[in-house]
């Protein structure tokens, strides 16, 4: 017992420090505190080239916050700091963090089946399938239901259709993680954006709402406020001193592995640093981190057409992007990761991917998007082999590259998103190609 409060004082001690290292905006008017990149030793030609990157991929905002304080706010167009934009399935964090506050509340638990809350006859399924669904299982994206129905967001009954029994595979699936809304709703009482409004957005002065379109319900905001959640998050849902979410071992199944099938996912948010991951439309688990250029302990909330939040808890570091990119797809794990080789050349005093031996490097592949052909650039001092795949995993052409810079034909490929895989000895880096 003396040593659990011991224990339990350290952890309060860890965040009461963590907290009087982060600023924090007021929570009425324009006040928010910046650093300069100049004053974090970062590269300003790499900077501009990042800039001019995102304005090239139809960006709208693009916000990066260390400690709290502003680094970068950029915005393109006539879109403004006063702008609001659609977070996509990044809003998920959002719905994931509520479900928390309502399980904190006593108004659920996680482990309560989803029939329970809202009533049977959810799905089409046969009562013994449905009663074994429950919140958490719509959190992990482990409902078991079909997600190869025509509808993918339809949230009937008919929709809804008996594949595997929960638990047992994961499948990115809007409709089951959709109903998560109306859980919260039943359970609470209340409207989704009125819980929304006392549990998150009065307490950071956040702003925005959740609009209904076609089954989704889908958020919007600010990237300031977008960026205000992300302070909250990185502050382990401590705003200011102010514990938002107390259930700490809800926030840490949170944004750390919920399941043994998709490692690199948790309760709706996107994991980094894992051996593996999975993606959309797809049973194929793919070797390597979700994001190789980024910090292992980064967690990311990802959205349609490059909606992104990524938190780096070791670097109090957070960068948000809104705009638009069909071609990031649905998660946008590979264009978030050229975001993030892109930033740390800006951040030139950081290394983001250890650099103590050859297994370290990293192969590189431009352009992107390609046309005519790709070069593959392997900075390594031996030759690796190398697959060009489609996103369901199936290989199209093995080769091995050699130290230096190689050219590959792709003019022949039809228009879309492939992932080239390349065997390094001690991993597997998979990088996005786009040819267009």
């Amino acid at each position: 017992m003396k040593n659990t409060f011991v224990i339990l004082l350290l952890v309060l001690f860890a965040q009461r420090i963590q907290a009087q290292s982060l600023y924090f905006p007021p929570n009425t008017g324009l006040s928010w505190d910046t650093l300069s990149p100049a004053s974090l030793g970062w590269c300003q030609p790499p900077l501009d080239s990042l800039l001019d990157y995102l304005e090239a991929r139809e960006t709208k905002a693009f916000l990066v916050l260390k400690d709290g304080k502003l680094v970068v706010e950029k915005y393109y167009g006539t879109f403004t700091r006063d702008s609001a934009w659609y977070w996509a399935s990044a809003g998920k964090s959002l719905t994931s963090f509520l479900v928390g506050i309502a399980q904190q509340e006593g108004f659920l638990s996680i482990t309560d089946t989803t029939s329970s809350i809202i009533g049977p006859g959810w799905t089409s399924c046969a009562a013994i399938q449905e009663d074994r669904i429950t919140v958490r299982d719509q959190l992990c994206m482990t409902s078991g239901l079909d997600d190869a129905v025509p509808d993918k967001d339809c949230t009937d009954p008919a929709c809804l259709q008996y594949l595997a029994d929960a638990g047992t595979r994961w499948a990115y699936h809007n409709a089951p993680y959709t109903l998560l809304d109306t859980v919260i709703e039943s359970a609470t009482g209340q409207t989704l954006n009125s819980y929304l409004q006392q549990k998150v957005k009065s307490p950071t002065g956040m702003t925005g709402a959740f609009f209904k379109l076609g089954y989704n319900n889908v958020f919007f905001s600010t990237a300031r406020s977008m960026a205000r959640y992300g302070l909250l998050i990185l502050n382990n849902g401590n705003w200011n001193g102010n514990q938002v979410m107390s259930d700490t071992a809800y926030f840490n199944q949170m944004v750390n592995t919920s399941q043994s099938l998709n490692l690199s996912y948790g309760y709706l948010w996107w994991l980094n640093g894992k051996t593996s991951f999975m993606l959309p439309s797809s049973q194929f688990v793919f070797p390597g981190s979700l994001s190789p250029s980024a910090p292992a302990d980064m967690f990311a909330a990802l959205g349609k057409n490059g909606q992104m939040l990524n938190i780096v808890p070791s670097q109090n570091l957070i960068w948000l992007r809104m705009g638009n990119e069909p071609n990031a797809g649905f998660v946008p794990n590979f264009f978030n990761d050229t975001i993030w080789q892109y930033l740390n050349q800006a951040m030139c005093n950081i290394t983001a991917i250890p650099s103590d031996g050859p297994t370290a490097f990293t192969p590189n592949v431009f352009p992107v998007p390609a046309s005519e052909s790709l070069s593959i650039h392997w900075p390594g001092q031996f030759s690796v082999k190398a697959e060009l795949m489609q996103v369901d995993g199936r290989v199209l052409d093995e080769f091995v590259i050699s130290p230096g810079t190689t050219s590959r034909a792709v003019s022949s490929l039809p228009k879309g998103m492939y992932l080239m895989r390349f065997q390094l000895p001690d991993r597997t880096e998979v990088l996005k190609i786009m040819i267009e």
